[in-house]
């Protein structure tokens, strides 16, 4: 099998042997891994000026650090983080596909839900559920229809294979949204979106910080294929979440970020082994990677150290 063809056995729960997949949703570490950095951190102010075959050269530079970073890590799947609007977009998916082929499994942002809203609309939007919530759904209407619009010109254009849908909802201690605000502005938008990706023929992946255990239910009732990060950081326990809903979604993440950062070699190397022991367990389903993201900052080190563990422990037996 090819790593996409594992990876996508693994989303569907199906058993496949061999090592188990790893990917980062993103890695921002790619001066110091390759000399090169990702389009979230290049100035393309000058996109729309540039020839064809300018804009070609930087998709194809774009592509090539996408798969030279998969392939030194060993990753299934390529999420292209931040790549732009359509032209540029559809540029670099393609130059992926065409240096790669069908090596890797391609994913891009999805989410049209609300999240936690940033510090300075966090008092607006939290009036807004009680003093227009109409207004808040018509929103989220909007948001849900121009993502599916989207997808749909992304089959027909093809090469993609699915969507990770980033919006956060969960603080360490608890989620922002109390479950009846979740269940009207959240979860029906959420479950329409998962459902209309499937029938297009994608795979979801749905990502979320921090403690998800009140929600977390109601999170594989809306109908991912996966959730990611579990984090530890805001209680999550890989093994407890595995009993509870393991048979439903495969599960995404667990390596502990703040500790990979801040702790000794020593206890980075045995959270990395909590994670595929836990992660493992039931012989499918599991996708190891930090619980959030290899971000600026990090010792690459660090990261190559639980990449190495990962070769080594990280096989089915």
């Amino acid at each position: 099998m090819t790593e996409r063809e594992r990876f996508i056995k693994t989303l569907t729960l199906e058993k496949i042997g061999g090592r188990v997949p790893t990917f980062e949703l993103e890695f921002f570490l790619t001066m110091e891994a390759c000399g090169r950095v990702y389009a979230s951190q290049r100035n393309f102010d000058q996109w729309g000026q540039m020839s064809v075959s300018e804009r070609n050269l930087h998709a194809r530079d774009l592509a090539d650090l996408y798969v030279a970073v998969a392939r030194r890590y060993g990753w299934s799947a390529i999420f292209l983080q931040n790549v732009g609007a359509w032209d540029r977009l559809v540029r670099v998916l393609d130059a992926v596909r065409e240096l790669a082929g069908d090596e890797y499994f391609l994913m891009l942002h999805g989410d049209p839900t609300f999240g936690i809203p940033g510090g300075d609309a966090m008092e607006e939007f939290s009036m807004r559920m009680y003093e227009d919530a109409d207004g808040l759904k018509r929103e989220a209407e909007e948001r849900l229809a121009a993502s599916v619009r989207l997808a749909e010109r992304l089959r027909g254009h093809g090469g993609l294979d699915g969507f990770a849908l980033c919006a956060d909802y969960c603080f360490n201690a608890a989620p922002f949204f109390n479950d009846e605000q979740f269940n009207e502005f959240v979860a029906p938008y959420l479950a329409r979106v998962l459902r209309a990706y499937r029938d297009l023929g994608f795979y979801t992946i749905k990502h979320t910080d921090g403690n998800i255990m009140p929600i977390l239910d109601a999170l594989v009732q809306c109908g991912p294929h996966a959730l990611h990060s579990l984090d530890p950081q805001g209680g999550v326990d890989l093994a407890a979440v595995s009993a509870r809903v393991g048979d439903r979604v495969a599960l995404c993440g667990n390596v502990n970020c703040g500790l990979l950062q801040t702790g000794t070699l020593a206890e980075v190397a045995d959270d990395a082994r909590r994670s595929l022991r836990d992660g493992m367990a039931r012989g499918r389903g599991y996708v190891f990677c930090t619980s959030n993201c290899v971000y600026t900052g990090l010792e690459l080190a660090r990261y190559e150290l639980i990449n190495d563990l990962w070769r080594a422990e990280g096989i089915y037996r």
